[in-house]
């Protein structure tokens, strides 16, 4: 009977490893590679803090005329947009007041809220998320728990890893998608069990 039970465990665990896999194939083969709509305008810009190129892009698209404000969610407690911008290589910032920051958020459900709360009070109705190509699918998750009513454009940076023909042959880079795809059933999961309706 203990074989029998044991049995039963391994083959378990199997399917589940391969149902993993399987799931972490689809993931890879669905990672965006590029900006479906880069033309619509939009209330805000909002970036995600943890990763290179997003707020330099978070500022192009503002330069650009593509949203009124842009809000950085995520910065660590006691930067200031000067400093900020001086991080991400930006020699000048566009007009005063045009970019906030917020100094809450530590994950990226906690991205959602606290970007759900300034949305709110600006009386924004659609935003420009940017964030990296691998990271958009699980914040999207987040961003729509969070803002059901909000009209959110994906807007995905590329990571200089992730541009090369054969990026995912570099084992630092299988372990940053599969980490994120872990992330992201996780997240799904999680909100799967929630009651119904947005976060408050």
């Amino acid at each position: 009977m203990a074989r029998v039970a044991a049995s039963f465990v391994v083959a378990f665990v199997l399917v589940l490893a391969l149902g993993w896999m399987a799931g972490l194939v689809w993931f890879v083969e669905r990672l965006p590679d590029h900006v479906e709509d880069g033309d619509t305008h939009t209330d805000a810009i909002v970036v995600l803090t943890g990763g290179h190129g997003r707020t330099e892009e978070g500022v192009v698209l503002l330069r650009l005329g593509m949203a009124k404000k842009l809000f950085v969610s995520g910065v660590e407690p006691g930067v200031e947009v000067g400093e900020l911008l001086k991080r991400a290589h930006v020699v000048a910032a566009p007009g005063d007041g045009a970019i906030v920051l917020g100094h809450d958020a530590s994950s990226t459900a906690a991205n959602a809220d606290e970007t759900a709360l300034w949305m709110r009070s600006e009386d924004f109705h659609s935003l420009r998320l940017v964030t990296a190509n691998y990271h958009m699918r699980r914040s999207l998750l987040e961003f729509h728990h969070a803002m059901p009513d909000v009209t959110i454009i994906p807007h995905p940076v590329f990571p200089e890893a992730a541009r090369a023909a054969n990026w995912f042959a570099w084992p630092a880079n299988i372990h940053v998608v599969a980490v994120e795809y872990t992330k992201y059933l996780l997240a799904a999961f999680s909100l799967l069990l929630e009651p119904d309706g947005p976060a408050s």
